[in-house]
């Protein structure tokens, strides 16, 4: 099954600790000498590879059949800090950026979704630049940034969950399998956006014992990962007590179709949202304080579902949804960590506290795998480990819970 996919253009945008960007027109671009940037449905060429600290203007022409977009990563290739959108075949479109020095990416995405074509290193050399502009304005810009941020990983998220779903309706549970912690990461990373929609996170990402408590109809990831991990007859559910075969089957062939397709439509309702005025407008009600408190939730999943290996409890992939729950908390605390450095000396303490967790957090994590190469099976953790994991998440918990407050003052 195809999803559906609503016209709204996929717009993201740029970490402000790295740029300051605009999409502006193209007779505006601030910058000589601009960067020419040509894509086509499978490519994406950049003038040059390398650039001097300060305002760009990366000139973008369209010589595609489909309408594109197309962005500067940062250097783990997973915060967008630049990018210009809906630019149709046959025209062109400037971004402007003040880019700091350091090691970026290029790609265009031909179709507005997926994980676009072309991706290129790309180099700024030269000095920091300081950048400009009202304390008012840069917060304006942060909450613009994570509702790009949002945007692009569910358009992730629709592809993946679409090539999952049919590995998984056909039978392949083996491909089906090596899909699942991949494609949840890009949830995994905006999770508390879909929290906030009443019973949509319940339907995408309940587990079988919360199901069971709140007396719903048990469905989403959960749910197709018990098919594809199916139990041993003496397991038990996550509840430690309800033996995991105990009214349940593994889904026929029509059952499957049934999840498989429930779970495309409930991603596709959260694409739409996240592409609606009410989720922008519930950005902006919510300020930056919607961002440090953001950091804070997702800190929150790890601690109290995957730290306990409950979360993926069939397949033990808890490892993949823990790191892609810090890399979001990590991305919405970078939007607004130069809010915290700005209040003084205490604000700066607080800010290489927190980035020092970050950084003790990931060491550990890296221990045991990352999200590119895979984890180990959480069951393969030690009680030591566990308890490594719990210590350093605490450690982090407690300036991470300052932030807010700090950022307000």
């Amino acid at each position: 099954m195809t999803l559906h996919r609503t016209s709204s253009v996929l717009a993201v945008a740029g970490l402000t600790a790295l740029v300051l960007a605009g999409c502006v027109a193209k007779s505006d671009a601030a910058a000589s000498g601009a960067l020419r940037v040509e894509s086509t449905d499978g490519t994406c060429a950049v003038s040059a590879p390398t650039a001097t600290s300060g305002t760009l203007a990366f000139d973008v022409t369209n010589a595609g059949e489909q309408v594109t977009e197309f962005y500067l990563l940062a250097d783990d290739g997973l915060r967008i800090v630049g990018e210009v959108e809906n630019i149709a075949p046959g025209a062109s479109r400037t971004l402007t950026v003040v880019a700091q020095p350091g090691e970026y990416f290029t790609v265009c995405k031909p179709g507005m979704i997926g994980d676009g074509v072309g991706r290129a290193g790309f180099t700024v050399t030269g000095d920091q630049v300081v950048a400009a502009g009202d304390d008012a304005q840069q917060k304006q810009e942060a909450v613009a940034l994570y509702a790009a941020f949002v945007k692009d990983q569910v358009g992730r998220l629709v592809p993946a969950v679409e090539d999952f779903v049919t590995a998984y309706e056909s039978g392949d549970d083996v491909s089906a399998q090596e899909q699942y912690p991949q494609v949840r990461a890009f949830y995994e990373r905006i999770e508390p956006v879909a929290e906030s929609l009443g019973n949509l996170d319940p339907r995408i990402d309940y587990r079988e014992v919360d199901a069971v408590a709140e007396g719903l109809d048990w469905t989403g990831f959960h749910r197709i990962e018990k098919d594809l991990w199916v139990p041993a007859q003496d397991a038990l559910n996550a509840d430690g007590e309800t033996p995991a075969w105990q009214d349940w089957a593994p889904s026929t062939a029509s059952e499957r179709a049934a999840f498989g397709d429930a779970l495309l439509a409930d991603v596709q309702e959260l694409y739409d949202y996240v592409h609606s005025d009410d989720f922008r407008t519930a950005l902006d009600q919510q300020g930056v304080a919607g961002l440090s408190n953001g950091a804070i939730a997702l800190l929150d999943e790890v601690a109290t579902g995957k730290i306990s290996g409950e979360e993926d409890w069939w397949s033990g992939t808890d490892l993949w949804d823990f790191a892609a729950n810090v890399e979001g908390s990590k991305m919405a605390f970078s939007l607004v960590e130069e809010f915290a450095n700005s209040k003084g000396a205490a604000g700066e303490a607080l800010v290489a506290e927190i980035e020092s967790g970050y950084a003790d957090l990931e060491a550990s994590l890296a221990a045991h795998g990352s999200l590119e190469r895979g984890f180990v099976h959480y069951r393969e953790l030690t009680e030591a480990d566990k308890r490594e994991f719990t210590d350093l998440i605490n450690a982090l918990a407690e300036p991470l819970s300052q932030l807010t407050v700090t950022v307000l003052e």
